[in-house]
C-alpha cells in the first residue's frame, strides 16, 4: 500500500508540474498564416491525423511494458573531440537522438539531451538507462544545434543553457519553438517552416515536414512545429527528428531531394503498435523510409536510452534487423551506432 500510496504521489506531482509549464507556455507562442499544417490556432499533420486521444493515453498506460535495466559499463568518450578537416562526414552517436555531426569544418549538435532525465523536473520522470556516449566537455566547438520539435527528450533545457553559455551556437527550430529559447535568454535562434531553407557559413538547411505532435505540457498540444532536417554542403545530411510513417512524404521526399549521402532515422518507442504508429516509425517503416529516400547510407536513431514506450530493451535492434533481411538492404547500408565511437562517410 505504501508503494502504491508513493507511486500516486509522484505522478501527481509530475501532472502539477507539466501543468505549470502548460499554462506558462501555451500562451502567445505562435500566429501565422494558414498554411496546409498550420489551421490558424495549432499545427496538423497533413495526412489529416491528430494523433491520440486521451483516453488512448489512458489505455496505453495500463499496458505492459518490456524490461529494461541500465547499462552504465558502457563506452564514454571523455578526450577532447577535434574539428574535422577532411571531404567526410564524420558522425558520433551520443545517444538516443543526440548526434555530433561534423561536416565541412562545421560541428552540428541533433536535439542534444546530457540530463538525467527527459522531463519537466530532475526529481521524476523518463530516465536514462545508459549514459551520453560522450561527455559535454569533450564537445569541440559547436556551431549549429537543430531541434526537431519540443519534446522533453529532444528539447532540453539544462542542455540547451549549457550550450549557449559554453558554445553561443546557431539554433534551428521549427515554428513557434523560439518563444522557450527567449524566455530562457538565448536570442541566437532561427525558426523555419517546413520546406524553408536558411543558410549558415557553408551550409544549407531545411525543415522538412514529419508526423508527429508537440507539447511541453497539457495545455499547449501542437502549438509549435515538428519537423526533420536536410543539411546540405559538400554531403547532404537528412536528421529526420521524430515522425511516424507516411509514404507520400517520404517518397516525395526522396524525389526532391536526391543523392542523400546520410539518413538519421528513429527506430524506437514504437510498441504497442496501435498507439505509437501514430507518432513513431517502427523498426520496419524506418527501413522503408531509407528506401524511400534512396539514401546511401542510414543511421539509427531514438533507441535504447530512455524508456518511453513498451518494447523491451534491445528489441528496436533485434526488429531493425530483421526488417533489414525482409526488405533485402544490403549489409551495412543501414547501421546500428555504436555510441562515443567515430563513423566517416
Amino acid at each position: 500500500m505504501r508503494k502504491i500510496i508513493k507511486i500516486v504521489s509522484l505522478l501527481i506531482f509530475l501532472l502539477i508540474i507539466i501543468g505549470i509549464v502548460g499554462c506558462k507556455s501555451s500562451k502567445n507562442i505562435y500566429s501565422g498564416e494558414i498554411s496546409d499544417h498550420y489551421n490558424g490556432k495549432k499545427f496538423i499533420n497533413t495526412n489529416g491525423d491528430e494523433g491520440n486521444e486521451l483516453k488512448d493515453v489512458f489505455k496505453f498506460l495500463r499496458t505492459s511494458k518490456g524490461k529494461w535495466t541500465k547499462n552504465y559499463e558502457t563506452y564514454t568518450r571523455d578526450s577532447l573531440i577535434k574539428n574535422n578537416y577532411t571531404d567526410d562526414i564524420k558522425l558520433i552517436f551520443v545517444n538516443h537522438s543526440t548526434f555530433l555531426i561534423q561536416l565541412d569544418t562545421l560541428n552540428i549538435l541533433t536535439d542534444p539531451i546530457w540530463s538525467k532525465r527527459c522531463s519537466p523536473s530532475q526529481l521524476i520522470g523518463p530516465a536514462r538507462y545508459r549514459p551520453a556516449g560522450i561527455t559535454f566537455e569533450s564537445l569541440p566547438n559547436i556551431d549549429v544545434v537543430l531541434i526537431s520539435h519540443n519534446h522533453y527528450d529532444h528539447l532540453d533545457k539544462q542542455t540547451i543553457k549549457r550550450l549557449q553559455k559554453e558554445h553561443k551556437p546557431q539554433f534551428i527550430v521549427p515554428l513557434g519553438v523560439s518563444h522557450f529559447f527567449k524566455k530562457i535568454g538565448v536570442e541566437n535562434v532561427i525558426e523555419i517552416d517546413w520546406d524553408e531553407e536558411v543558410k549558415f557559413k557553408a551550409l544549407k538547411i531545411k525543415a522538412t515536414p514529419a508526423v508527429h505532435f508537440s507539447s511541453r505540457g497539457i495545455f499547449d498540444r501542437d502549438k509549435t512545429l515538428w519537423c526533420g532536417y536536410i543539411v546540405e554542403g559538400s554531403k547532404k545530411i537528412y536528421f529526420a527528428g521524430d515522425t511516424a510513417y507516411d509514404e507520400t512524404i517520404f517518397k516525395k521526399m526522396g524525389t526532391e531531394n536526391p543523392k542523400i549521402d546520410l539518413s538519421i532515422i528513429p527506430i524506437g518507442a514504437y510498441k504497442p503498435n496501435w498507439f505509437m504508429t501514430r507518432i513513431h516509425t517502427n523498426p520496419s517503416e524506418a527501413a522503408q523510409i531509407h528506401l524511400d529516400l534512396k539514401s546511401k547510407q542510414s543511421v539509427a536513431t531514438h533507441f535504447g536510452t530512455f524508456a518511453l514506450a513498451n518494447e523491451a530493451q534491445g528489441e528496436a535492434i533485434k526488429d531493425l534487423k530483421t526488417a533489414l533481411l525482409d526488405k533485402k538492404i544490403e549489409n551495412g547500408k543501414f547501421i546500428i551506432p555504436e555510441e562515443g565511437i567515430f563513423y566517416s562517410y
